[in-house]
């Protein structure tokens, strides 16, 4: 990736072409968690691409450029959100469909999307901050230091964003188990 980095840098658009290949679907994962709508989410990884491509060269060619475009991802995102005047995340109808197994059985489609909808809806509840942390740790796997320097945030900050996503998230479902709205 360094290799491809350095070549895009220096204007050679099969490297360029060869780094949106191999980051475009995870950006588009975030952003699609992030926004919480596919339209939304292709508007944010293209706004992505073209950050990405105007400012390849402060890209440091001796890290990995994952993280780069994470907090990049994140800053669209959140450019979008207060663009649309926006501050929770609206149904992913769209992606749920688009991630059914069309071999799976109806009780198991049923089943999934109805957990995907609480898990939805649960997330919705969570301050913007705390839903990108809890997403990028969670979901994209990276360590707390990576999160607070996407987020902007230290990693003491992340930490605690991680912690009251997840009591958050605790508190919602268990008031679902218990039937209540």
């Amino acid at each position: 990736e360094a290799e491809l980095l350095s070549l895009a840098q220096r204007g050679d658009l099969d490297a360029f072409e060869q780094l949106v290949i191999r980051h475009q679907r995870r950006i588009f994962s975030l952003a699609l968690r992030l926004t919480g709508n596919v339209e939304d989410a292709k508007d944010a990884m293209q706004e992505t691409l073209i950050r990405m491509h105007r400012k390849l060269g402060q890209a440091d060619s001796s890290r990995p450029l994952g993280p780069w475009l994470y907090t990049v991802t994140v800053n669209v995102c959140r450019d979008l959100g207060r663009l649309r005047q926006r501050s929770h995340l609206i149904p992913m109808d769209d992606w749920v469909a688009a991630r059914a197994d069309p071999s799976a059985n109806p009780e198991s489609l049923a089943s999934g999307r109805e957990l995907e909808g609480h898990l939805r809806s649960a997330l919705q509840t969570l301050p913007e901050k705390e839903r990108a942390a809890l997403l990028l740790r969670e979901m994209e796997g990276l360590g707390t230091e990576e999160v607070a320097r996407i987020l902007g945030s230290s990693k003491v900050t992340v930490r605690s964003q991680i912690c009251n996503a997840r009591i958050k998230l605790r508190r919602f479902f268990a008031k679902r188990l218990e039937g209540r709205p």
